[in-house]
């Protein structure tokens, strides 16, 4: 099993319990929209979620769970559609819980993810999307190395309104110059 260790935090893969916890404990901000909101959604259909994970894990993507290093679960990040003929992939990254953002622990798992990402499967570049009111966000891809390549204009539509999706993009070189440099 992987298991790649942070100062605060570790990434391992999701079990199933892992997957309806997440459910359970997913809060919202509706101010600070980030993704689609999926009203409806039960704790059961978590294990659809866990199954779907199964059948893509280490082929399109490579999604871990963030635990604390008490062995709390707060959330999940991948590297998702993974290119292997281009040796790109997108990022993405959830933390269930309102209290445990914009914390540290995203930036954290973001960078044990990345450094997997570059040294052990090969890739050259990832690339990352945020919406523009996610300032939390774009600050943290920024503090990273990423870089802000371009914006989609009034790309996405939620809650009666529409936002800007702004695309960033970290290659090899850089993120190993950014390592170095710290």
């Amino acid at each position: 099993m992987v298991k790649l260790q942070g100062e605060r935090i570790y990434l391992a893969a999701l079990e199933r319990h892992d997957c309806k916890k997440l459910y359970a404990d997913f809060e919202y901000e509706f101010d600070k929209p980030t993704e689609r909101l999926y009203i409806g959604h039960s704790v059961e259909g978590s294990d659809n979620w866990f199954d779907d994970i199964q059948k893509v894990q280490g082929k399109q993507h490579v999604r871990l769970g963030i635990f604390l290093n008490d062995g709390t679960v707060i959330g999940d990040v991948a590297l998702q559609d993974i290119d292997e003929w281009n040796r790109s992939c997108s990022i993405g990254i959830g933390i269930a819980k309102i209290k445990n953002r914009r914390s540290g622990y995203g930036k954290e798992a973001i960078s044990l993810i990345i450094d997997y990402g570059f040294f052990n499967i090969g890739l050259e570049r990832i690339v990352a999307k945020t919406l523009e009111p996610n300032i939390a966000s774009q600050k943290s891809f920024e503090r990273l190395g990423f870089t802000l390549e371009g914006t989609e204009r009034q790309a996405i539509y939620f809650s009666g309104k529409r936002y800007n999706r702004l695309n960033y993009g970290l290659l090899a070189e850089e993120w190993s110059k950014f390592k170095n440099e710290k």
